[in-house]
């Protein structure tokens, strides 16, 4: 899962840079506009699996403080859905919020910055 994690992270940083690439290449803010509809979508896809993660670490948790005799081998996660197994705190998780939030605040620096530029010329 922590794999999955870090590939979506990969993939948000790279499309995310590909639309700042086209906006500067073609000078257009829509590219930079659409960074919002994207980053908000590998935000949850993140957390999601950070979710499965939790889930399945309690799970095992559970099983592993249990006797043999009363192992019943399910895989079923449905029974961990509380405390910090649900995805509003995974949404808030300190390995995924920073990176997230910085990349919803990196277009609003360069549209003021190119702004700035522009008008002081």
């Amino acid at each position: 899962m922590s794999t999955n994690s870090f590939i979506v992270k990969g993939w948000a940083i790279t499309l995310i840079s590909a639309l700042f690439v086209l906006a500067q290449k073609d000078s257009n803010t829509t590219y930079a506009i659409l960074t919002y509809f994207a980053v908000p979508i590998f935000w949850y896809l993140n957390a999601f699996f950070l979710l499965q993660e939790r889930r399945y670490r309690s799970l095992y948790d559970d099983v592993r403080l249990k006797d043999e005799a009363s192992i019943d081998f399910s895989m079923d996660t449905r029974g961990y859905n509380t405390g910090q197994n649900t995805i509003k705190e995974c949404l808030k998780s300190k390995t995924i919020w920073p990176i997230y939030c910085l990349m919803l605040l990196i277009p609003i620096g360069i549209y003021l910055c190119c702004n700035l530029i522009k008008y002081s010329c």
